[in-house]
């Protein structure tokens, strides 16, 4: 039934309406490796995740199990650095950040799922930072002043965005004149099977909102963007029980013949 209605609604605000209740759910809820749905309608996404357990700072509180890799692992963060982090779900980035940037730094948290800030902030509070806070906004406008970071970083979250050009727009601005990004990401090689394209939880769980790979790269390139490098991709091997509540296994089977696939990708770029 919501597949039906995602398919007549397409369009930018219920996109983000699907993913934040999606995302308020999660957090209301959570369960192990980030389980997205109702309890009669729960997809595992932890296929996407690596591990974060060896990363300092790392507070296992704040992984939701959503990501789709380690953007810190080559953000180049330095102690004193503002780092950004857009869709910080319950903080687990930006706590791992905090703890590179020391106490002369900052990292800020952007998120839109109200229920996903109050777990940042909660957990935030245990850990007793000065110099991390949680920010309500959309990736696509947000309400941040201009040159103001260091370093954005995300995961697994701007494939989510309807508008991908305007949000790396927005993290261009936020950007100052020596500051780059680090992101993690979902991309597609191939075209996916039209009912995987339509699908509403697909989306929420990074693959039917996913870009071809060049294409995604063209809109970073667009923005104003240089010095594109991707630090490390990996094809992601989506079970086919995932995938099967949406299509044929006659056409899922044809799909994987095609050798096209779904990969997680972190790159990172310069603003000049």
């Amino acid at each position: 039934m919501l597949d039906t209605k995602f398919r007549k609604m397409k369009n930018s605000e219920a996109l983000k309406k699907i993913v934040k209740d999606k995302y308020a759910d999660i957090a209301m809820a959570p369960k192990t490796g980030g389980c997205c749905g109702s309890d009669d309608e729960c997809v595992d996404y932890s296929v996407f995740s690596e591990s974060y357990a060896a990363q300092p700072g790392y507070l296992k509180d704040a992984d939701m199990g959503l990501g789709c890799g380690l953007p810190t692992e080559h953000a180049n963060i330095s102690k004193g650095d503002a780092v950004l982090d857009l869709g910080s779900g319950a903080g687990n980035d930006c706590f791992v950040a905090r703890s590179i940037v020391g106490e002369s730094g900052k990292v800020t948290g952007l998120d839109f799922t109200d229920e996903m800030l109050e777990k940042a902030n909660l957990n935030n509070k245990k850990l007793g930072y000065s110099n991390v806070d949680f920010v309500k906004g959309d990736i696509e406008s947000m309400p941040l002043p201009d040159s103001a970071y260091d370093i954005v970083i995300s995961n697994c979250v701007l494939n989510l965005v309807p508008d991908k050009a305007k949000a790396f727009s927005e993290i261009y601005r936020v950007l100052n004149a020596d500051g780059h990004f680090c992101i993690s990401d979902v991309v597609l090689k191939g075209d996916l099977p039209e009912e995987l394209r339509e699908a509403a939880t697909l989306y929420a769980g990074c693959v039917s909102g996913a870009l071809q790979m060049e294409a995604y790269l063209k809109i970073i390139e667009d923005a104003g963007f240089r010095n594109i490098e991707i630090k490390k991709a990996r094809e992601i091997d989506v079970p086919d029980a995932l995938l099967l509540p949406y299509v044929t296994k006659e056409k899922l089977d044809a799909y994987r013949r095609t050798g096209a696939g779904i990969y997680s990708i972190t790159l990172v770029a310069n603003k000049r």
